[in-house]
């Protein structure tokens, strides 16, 4: 067609600029009928592709990922006057001290809200898309005018070693609100507020209405509301949204506010060389917005009661599984809808991250499912997942998959099938590579591969000197000494890991910030299957000082 619009053969079209451009994470394009690759820019220019032949074949090759290690901390952990760590001054310093230290990565937990009901953790928000209000920073919205310096002191808490919840929503909500009524009286454009919401109307509408109804109602569950509520009643919720309108902008401009701030951070990480992992639990609460809106594609019955309940069978560990009380997918509903319900979520993670761990990966391939009227987890069954057929999906929508699947504890040959089909990257522990079974041990670094990333250990797990102090035999450590080859204690079991992360194959080597600093086990973040004191520690001011930077860019630059 556009050779007869031009009035010339195929070889003398005039292409000007015309390119295709590739995906921003892939690798490089052999072109199999002539010789050549794309070239830095990512984009392939049309006059190039058919200067020999009228076709064009091309085979892609895998961008590598280089070496690079980083850091494991949650945004609550960083210092602040306010209680608990926020995307304002104290994560700017954050990425200053990781980018003089020669890192590159900056690992952090889910940040979506969560609240007490839920223990505060993050693996079991209120939404899967929204951000936390309690990480936004006060200081931050006091130099848009829009709080006072009183109020900033009004905000202040004291600096523990602990994150206080209660306390913090007590005040930090306060200023929030405080600070979107300034907003709504200044003179200050709204257009970036109003583009915001219609951006992420998908699910801030919901979001927003869920919180609203949810305040009303004193906190309690969606699925223990009035019918009309849990149902969905469409004049209802009409009624609600007319009547109470500045109460649900109100919610909506802490996310606009969230989002706003945390876009600031990502691109002040970025420019100075550290990429952001973000991490996605598998399992959405059931006590979320999206739940409670798309209730058609978890296992519920027409009344919002659960009849499969997500979780983990028995094992050495527990001799009646983890029940964990989340409602499985409906798989069938969400295969017939294009998957949209994924891709909406994984395209907000990719948005907010660099790369995203796929916590629980395994159940990709089959999960543990429960019956509702179970009190444990012994009587589950396992049920295929959606496998290759949802990754394709996903491939086909966003091209290169910047993921790392978790593919930690029960799996088999199904689950690591499905990881290397689509070449995501895995996990390795060393805290779990100490075993009878060393030689052969998938954990030991010997094993490795590159495309994997290495932690000492993981938020659920102890501090390596915990670890070492609470949790390993004389045996086991008398196999680390005989694996490092040298004499190894309490006061150098953390340093001795990290270098065995930082000299192994593995592309990428992240360290939980507590073990950097050689912390014991009252700094441990998370005691899985425990709801209290989890998910509080935080780091105290000074702390990550000079020696620190040395320390890490002496290993960085060693093993390079």
């Amino acid at each position: 067609m556009i050779s007869r619009e031009q009035g010339v053969g195929f070889f003398e079209i005039d292409w000007q600029d015309t390119a295709i451009s590739l995906p921003q994470h892939s690798g490089s394009f052999e072109h199999l009928l002539q010789k050549g690759e794309a070239d830095k820019s990512k984009r392939l220019q049309v006059k190039n592709l058919f200067r020999r032949f009228p076709l064009a074949v091309f085979k892609g090759k895998q961008a590598s990922r280089e070496r690079g290690a980083g850091i494991l901390l949650h945004i609550t952990s960083i210092p602040s006057a306010y209680g608990v760590g926020d995307l304002g001054n104290g994560a700017t310093a954050i990425a200053d001290f990781l980018h003089r230290s020669g890192q590159k990565y900056w690992q952090l937990l889910p940040l979506n809200p969560t609240e007490a009901g839920q223990g505060y953790s993050p693996y079991s928000a209120l939404s899967s898309k929204a951000g936390w209000p309690l990480l936004i920073s006060l200081e931050t919205l006091a130099k848009e005018g829009l709080l006072s310096a009183e109020d900033l002191k009004e905000g202040e808490l004291a600096n523990e070693s602990r994150v206080n919840y209660p306390a913090v929503e007590k005040t930090k909500l306060q200023l929030l609100s405080k600070a979107f009524d300034a907003f709504i009286q200044s003179e200050n454009a709204h257009q970036p507020f109003e583009l915001f919401c219609e951006k992420e109307k998908s699910w801030l509408d919901d979001f927003a209405l869920f919180q609203f109804i949810k305040t009303k109602h004193n906190g309690q569950p969606w699925y223990e509301w009035p019918d009309e509520f849990k149902q969905r009643n469409e004049e209802t919720l009409e009624t609600v949204v007319s009547e109470n309108d500045v109460e649900i902008q109100r919610i909506k401009w802490y996310q606009y506010v969230f989002a706003k701030q945390w876009a600031s951070l990502k691109t002040y990480c970025n420019n100075r060389s550290i990429k952001l992992i973000g991490d996605m639990p598998f399992y959405v609460s059931y006590d979320s917005a999206d739940v409670w809106a798309a209730q058609h594609l978890f296992s519920l019955n027409e009344n919002g009661e659960r009849t499969g309940i997500a979780g983990v069978p028995p094992d050495a560990f527990s001799a009646d599984g983890q029940l964990w009380g989340m409602p499985t997918f409906n798989w069938e509903k969400m295969r017939e809808e294009g998957y949209i319900w994924w891709i909406q979520r994984l395209r907000k993670n990719i948005e907010l991250f660099d790369l995203t761990r796929l916590d629980h990966f395994r159940a990709f391939a089959a999960y543990w499912e429960v019956p509702a009227d179970e009190t444990t987890a012994k009587n589950g069954r396992w049920v295929t997942g959606p496998g290759s057929d949802f990754f394709k999906v996903i491939q086909k929508e966003f091209g290169d998959l910047p993921f790392v699947a978790e593919d930690l504890g029960d799996i088999n040959e199904d689950v690591l099938n499905l990881r290397d089909e689509f070449n995501l990257a895995g996990m390795k522990v060393l805290q779990f590579a100490f075993g009878e079974d060393l030689p052969q041990n998938a954990y030991i670094p010997h094993n490795y591969e590159k495309n994997f990333v290495v932690y000492t250990g993981t938020h659920d797990n102890n501090t390596t000197i915990g670890w070492w102090r609470k949790e390993t035999d004389q045996p086991g450590k008398k196999r680390v000494e005989n694996y490092i080859g040298a004499e190894v204690h309490e006061g150098n079991i953390h340093q001795a890991l990290i270098r065995l992360a930082y000299a192994s194959v593995a592309n990428i080597a992240i360290v939980p910030i507590q073990d950097v600093l050689g912390l014991d086990e009252l700094a441990r973040m998370n005691v899985p299957s425990s709801g209290e004191n989890n998910w509080a520690w935080r780091l105290t001011p000074n702390q990550l000082n000079a020696g620190i930077e040395k320390y890490l860019q002496d290993l960085t630059r060693t093993y390079n």
